[in-house]
């Protein structure tokens, strides 16, 4: 999909030990052996110099004076008054007992309607000890951020070099992802296979779960200073349960994915397709074969911006040549999307992170598809058409194709040859400048659509509006799938 699918995206960290760490040792002390069921064999992953793996620093000499920051200045380390010392403590037992689902779907943040106080359940506490630190944090995010890289670009100046050259393009990602995960660690459903595939992403920056602990450290660094009017040792030591749990679920996915799959992949560009003067069909070759699943999207870098990965969804179902195709717009200020439609040719070399997201068809059911794709994000949605064509399926699929004018319907005459050629292939665009009538709005007036499985792609306003529309038309909620998990989580959807 676009630039605009946000991810939690970066290096992050790890564990100590009640049982789920492997062992003992300091605060955040990962356990890096992979959990029993792996299975022993795969490719290696290969990393190229500027992301190569690098270790902790040495600890400074005895008696050497440490660096210290001002809040905001990347150029120093915190103050000694920065908060409460790390505490050594154990983990929830969350990561040993939670088992994720088979098909994560959508989360239900807010409660349904009609939903009581009784049948809603309880935060946990260490739940209402974090949302009570992000209520401080909040107001002062930017600021927040800038003392966490100040922290860890100091006291870890080793980790520098998993990071873009150009921190604006990492912004609050990192610690974003973070904050997030940790807010929402009651939500077990989807909070596990998320932090699952993050920890698998995150091979392809060269992290490794001897990183884990600076990150840590430094988080917890930035929330007490930041969060200084309620913080206490209570707080902290739920903080460090919380991001424990977190890391472990990454690590252990990471060192299970080590022995499948290579960390990434390198894809020749074979064909490049300009479709509209900021919207090209990129198609590339991948080195080795490429497992995926139709609905699905990875990461992709390109030779110009080392370290920055961007996520775009594939714009078929697996074909039997082994290609792969993308839908790439480029919009302002990204440096991936414009390098993709206005710079790379056939020939060039870029690289692939792993396949991720749970967007994909159930094919053990006789559902209809509601699919809803605005701009860019109709590539997966065509992906899931072909996906129903080649399975034999006879199930209604209904396609919604949202865009601002008719020039943004830039791949409208292939929907409109798929509808063609399957006569169980319904195609709608949904133009909002003629109609004055936006995607969601159109849902709702060719409704109901109870008995449907819903799909949606897109900008995540609309992913939004779209989720509340199809709640509203009768779909529930754990059958309404999307990608932009983390945006709607930080949005409360």
């Amino acid at each position: 999909m676009l630039e605009a699918r946000h991810t939690m995206d970066a290096p992050t960290t790890t564990s100590s030990d009640d049982g789920t760490s492997g062992g003992g040792g300091g605060w955040f002390t990962p356990r890096t052996n992979p959990p029993p069921d792996s299975e022993p064999s795969a490719a290696e992953g290969r990393r190229p110099a500027t992301i190569r793996p690098v270790g902790r620093p040495a600890p400074p000499p005895s008696g050497a004076a440490e660096q210290t920051p001002t809040p905001g200045d990347a150029r120093h380390a915190p103050p000694a008054s920065a908060g409460p010392a790390p505490t050594m403590l154990t983990p929830a037992p969350f990561a040993s007992t939670v088992v994720p689902p088979a098909e994560p779907r959508v989360p239900t943040q807010r409660p349904p309607a009609g939903a009581t106080a009784a049948s809603t359940p309880a935060a946990s506490p260490d739940a209402v000890l974090i949302r009570r630190a992000m209520e401080e944090v909040t107001p002062v995010a930017d600021k927040v951020t800038s003392y966490f890289y100040a922290l860890l670009f100091v006291r870890h100046p080793d980790l520098r070099s998993l990071f873009p050259a150009a921190m604006d393009t990492q912004r609050d990602r990192l610690l974003r992802a973070l904050l997030t995960a940790a807010e929402h660690i009651d939500n077990t459903d989807v909070l596990v296979d998320y932090l699952q595939n993050l920890g698998r992403g995150h091979r392809k920056y060269g992290t490794r779960a001897e990183h884990y602990p600076a990150v840590g450290e430094c988080l917890i660094g930035a929330l007490s200073q930041y969060a200084a009017r309620v913080w206490n040792g209570e707080m902290e030591a739920a903080w460090v349960r919380a991001y424990t749990t977190i890391s472990q679920i990454m690590i252990d996915a990471a060192a299970a994915d080590e022995l499948r799959a290579p960390a990434w992949w390198y894809a020749e560009v074979v064909a490049h397709d300009l479709r509209t003067p900021d919207i090209a069909v990129v198609t590339v070759r991948p080195d080795q074969p490429y497992p995926f699943l139709a609905g699905q999207y990875t990461s992709l870098e390109t030779p110009w911006w080392p370290r920055i990965w961007r996520h775009y969804s594939f714009a078929s179902a697996p074909r039997s040549d082994g290609l792969l195709s993308f839908h790439v717009k480029a919009v302002p200020a990204g440096w991936v999307s414009n390098a993709l439609v206005h710079r790379a040719r056939p020939g060039d070399i870029v690289r692939l992170g792993p396949p991720a997201g749970s967007m994909t068809v159930d094919h053990t059911t006789d559902s209809g598809l509601l699919c809803l794709g605005g701009g860019t994000g109709i590539a997966p949605i065509k992906a899931l058409v072909e996906d129903v064509a080649q399975h034999g399926d006879r199930r209604s699929v209904e396609v919604f194709y949202g865009a601002r004018t008719d020039h943004d319907l830039y791949d409208i005459d292939t929907m409109l040859r798929l509808q063609q050629s399957h006569p169980w292939l319904s195609v709608r665009a949904i133009i909002d400048q003629q109609a004055r009538q936006q995607l969601p709005d159109a849902i709702r007036a060719f409704g109901p659509w109870n008995e449907y499985d819903a799909y949606l792609s897109g900008p995540p306003g609309m992913i939004r509006s779209g989720v509340d529309a199809l709640r509203h038309s009768g779909i529930p909620s754990d059958r309404i799938r999307h990608d932009s998990v983390e945006e709607l989580i930080s949005a409360g959807i």
